[in-house]
């Protein structure tokens, strides 16, 4: 009988191998790839990193110049344009809040308690005035004469005070009443803030009367 033999796996390559192999030098070189510094300055960038105009290739606007302040240093003032300058900034302050008063004169309703008290004559007016004259008048070397009527004076000047106050301040509530029903200030406040102008002279009032007297409101 014919038996057959099997053969031995033959283990080899498919195909020839070059005679000459390429050295290890050669192989570790072309596995390094060279890395340009614009790679690694990408690699190191962050993912949320913005590049800046002047990569971009734009350029930045620049700003007018017109009305611009120099930059040159500041000359010191002196200590006498200081003082005017001090006395320029009281005067600028002082005509704001003649002219506009400040935070406890706004609001319509102050308006109108001021227009009521400016359009009238108030005896409060004179109440200052009085007051100086009655100060002399009631001193103990005058004549009992002079301190009687000053005392009289004085007198007729609280009553006309208190009797022009309470006129003032109907007038007040009625038209505050008529012009502002659903209005959150308190009728005292507006009443002793008009008592308080009427007993100032007009001219020293601020803010400035908006109205002559005898104006209807």
């Amino acid at each position: 009988m014919h038996r057959d033999v099997h053969r031995a796996p033959w283990f080899g390559y498919p195909c020839r191998v070059p005679l000459f192999r390429r050295k290890s030098t050669a192989l570790v070189d072309d596995a390094v790839t060279t890395v340009t510094p614009d790679e690694q300055s990408s690699a190191a960038r962050s993912r949320g990193y913005t590049p800046s105009k002047k990569e971009l290739g734009q350029a930045t606007p620049k700003r007018p110049v017109t009305g611009r302040r120099p930059a040159g240093a500041t000359k010191p003032l002196s200590k006498e344009e200081a003082r005017e300058r001090r006395r320029e900034l009281r005067a600028e302050a002082a005509a704001e809040f003649r002219r506009e008063g400040g935070p406890r004169d706004r609001g319509p309703e102050r308006l109108l308690a001021r227009n009521v008290v400016d359009s009238r004559r108030t005896v409060g007016t004179w109440f200052f005035g009085g007051a100086l004259i009655v100060l002399l008048g009631s001193n103990q070397a005058m004549p009992p004469v002079v301190r009687l009527v000053s005392n009289i004076l004085w007198g007729a000047l609280a009553l006309g005070v208190v009797i022009d106050s309470i006129l003032i301040s109907r007038r007040i509530r009625k038209l505050v009443r008529e012009r502002f029903p659903r209005t959150d200030q308190r009728l005292g406040s507006l009443y002793l803030y008009a008592i308080m102008r009427s007993i100032t002279f007009r001219r020293m009032r601020a803010p400035a009367p908006q109205v002559k007297i005898g104006e209807a409101i």
